[in-house]
């Protein structure tokens, strides 16, 4: 007599079958998750499924990807910013009577502003004066109305060859004009009136004369520091990446001014900034 074959595990197939189609559910969830939607499409099957609803932002996934982009400026717009902080500089020097102190030159898309060396600072320093911090509350106030059309702040410093037939000792002269630069790039940096990428300090030394250094009327103009403000170039685009515009532009030293170093005596001179 035969036996009968038992009839338990006749199932078990099934098991499987629904691991794998929970699996393939979680890959295709996966794939979901990592395609882009279409917008328009989105809304019609919105509108579809929703006749009676407003479709706007219904279901639609939230956008995790960075900060909303920045308004989209124009060449023209720019350049009547540019002209804005120029006027906004110019009235202020004029109405607080600093013409002598503080000189103000506009360019094509740029803004130059030269500080005498008592403004910020006293001889052979680099703390900030309590008057140089009321202008500088100034031309971050009018620097921050515009901030967005601006590509590029460079602070340059500046010192005078304290000797007239010998230059200024390397390391002093170097770290006073850069110091007296950071100090001012400090400053307009804590106003948060502008991204801090755009702001650069220069230090000089004695190597950008504006005027002779044989007389102490000359050297008081040599003392000093000076601020170049960029406005951006849309064309370029490189305003919108900051990585971008440093790579595009590596190899140019973007100075204003320049002086024959040549002409100089190799003889290192002792005396202090006077």
């Amino acid at each position: 007599m035969k036996k009968k074959r038992g009839g338990s595990g006749g199932a078990n197939w099934m098991d499987t079958y629904g691991d794998m189609v929970t699996l393939l559910l979680c890959f295709f969830v996966m794939l979901y998750s990592m395609s882009s939607i279409n917008e328009e499409k989105w809304m019609a099957l919105v509108e579809a499924l929703n006749p009676n609803s407003e479709p706007e932002n219904i279901g639609m996934p939230v956008s995790t990807d960075g900060p909303a982009p920045m308004p989209v400026l124009t060449q023209e717009q720019v350049d009547a910013d540019i002209e804005a902080l120029y006027q906004s500089m110019k009235e202020y020097i004029e109405t607080e009577n600093l013409t002598n102190q503080i000189s103000i030159t506009k360019g094509s898309g740029y803004v130059f502003i030269t500080f005498d060396d008592t403004v910020f600072f006293a001889g052979d320093s680099y703390e900030l004066l309590d008057a140089g911090e009321e202008i500088l509350d100034q031309i971050a106030k009018s620097i921050g109305e515009v901030s967005e059309s601006i590509d590029e702040i460079q602070v340059l410093g500046h010192t005078a060859q304290a000797v007239a037939n010998a230059p200024n000792p390397v390391t002093a002269d170097r770290f006073l004009a850069t110091n007296r630069a950071s100090v001012v790039t400090v400053y307009l940096q804590e106003k948060n009136v502008i991204d801090p990428a755009r702001l650069v300090s220069v230090g000089y030394g004695q190597w950008r004369p504006v005027s002779d250094n044989q007389t102490s009327e000359g050297r008081a103009k040599n003392r000093r520091v000076e601020l170049l403000v960029t406005g951006l170039d849309v064309s370029s685009g490189l305003g919108d990446d900051i990585v971008q515009y440093y790579t595009m532009r590596s190899g140019e030293d973007g100075t204003v001014a320049s002086s024959s170093w040549e002409d100089q005596t190799t003889e290192t001179g002792s005396g202090q900034e006077e």
